[in-house]
């Protein structure tokens, strides 16, 4: 499968509490993705925490994950940060560990405008031979991308996707087919907000970037082996299956949620980098119900 294709599974990063990241309960987590074969790993995403690990630990965690995959999956790494320079030094260290591809988000203080973060963009691509993916995440960045911009973009070198949140059903089409109109031939569109995801892949994404991917990696390679293959009704009942897991990702954040999965199903024990708190008693009731529910082991 291209590189740009199919599930992307984004795992948390667990770390102590000085944010050193433990790498044998990092192990546990891509043990799992591995297994059930994800087409891709996207390593330090937003659910990865990729803001709050500095260099020398991003770099440990992409070089741990490239030796545990072997070349089996494709590891995608978050490259994304604050200044222009970092951004160009975190994707040198992500070639040089043996990632696929580099997530490059503008992640910004000051907000940016087109030109600037087309400018950090051009800067980060000449800097390596790193294949980039537009990370378009404006929850986390505030940035939002418009398709003028992603046009401009996809006619850089080394510039072959761009992941954006998935609109809901009713507009998914008419965005994507605003995309299409302003990208070359073979540039992969992929989307985010897994409770979107199904209905985007139906209406022709390529790739689904999932948060419930990172920790519970079957369900969700269903999703896109049906919605791939053009089984529109049964994408859709499974995707119904899973709506519990939506609700509670929306209720209380999916990053929220995926720690207190990891722990209550014991594949770590790790808590979101402060000044992120876990959740509460009683919502870790409620997801341990809906892991329960689901099946979700």
């Amino acid at each position: 499968m291209p590189l740009f294709e199919g599930l992307s599974a984004f795992p948390i990063t667990p770390t102590d509490a000085n944010g050193r990241v433990d790498l044998e309960a990092l192990r546990g987590l891509l043990a799992r993705l591995l297994a059930a074969g994800v087409d891709s790993i996207g390593l330090l995403g937003s659910t990865g925490s990729y803001p709050y690990l500095t260099r020398a630990e991003r770099r440990r965690t992409i070089e741990a994950a490239v030796e545990q995959a072997r070349g089996r999956i494709p590891i995608l790494v978050g490259i994304g940060a604050l200044r222009t320079d970092e951004a160009v030094r975190l994707s040198q260290d992500a070639e040089a560990a043996g990632a696929a591809a580099g997530l490059l988000a503008p992640v910004s203080y000051t907000p940016l405008n087109d030109d600037e973060v087309f400018e950090h963009f051009a800067t980060v691509a000449r800097a390596s031979s790193l294949p980039l993916c537009i990370y378009d995440n404006p929850g986390t960045t505030h940035f939002a991308f418009s398709p003028a911009l992603i046009g401009r973009l996809s006619q850089l070198p080394n510039l072959h996707a761009v992941k954006s949140p998935a609109p809901g059903a009713e507009t998914i089409a008419d965005h994507l087919r605003g995309l299409r109109e302003v990208i070359p031939k073979g540039f992969s569109l992929g989307c985010s907000v897994d409770w979107h995801a199904t209905e985007a892949l139906l209406a022709g994404a390529g790739t689904w970037y999932s948060v419930a991917g990172g920790l519970f990696p079957e369900p969700c390679l269903k999703i896109v082996r049906a919605a791939l293959s053009g089984e529109a009704a049964e994408a859709r009942r499974l995707n119904a299956e899973m709506r519990p897991l939506w609700d509670i990702f929306k209720q209380f954040s999916s990053l929220r949620v995926v720690y207190a999965a990891a722990n209550l199903l014991d594949i770590c024990h790790a808590v979101p980098p402060r000044p992120i708190l876990p959740l509460p008693d009683a919502a870790q009731r409620k997801v341990a119900e809906v892991i329960e529910q689901l099946g979700l082991r």
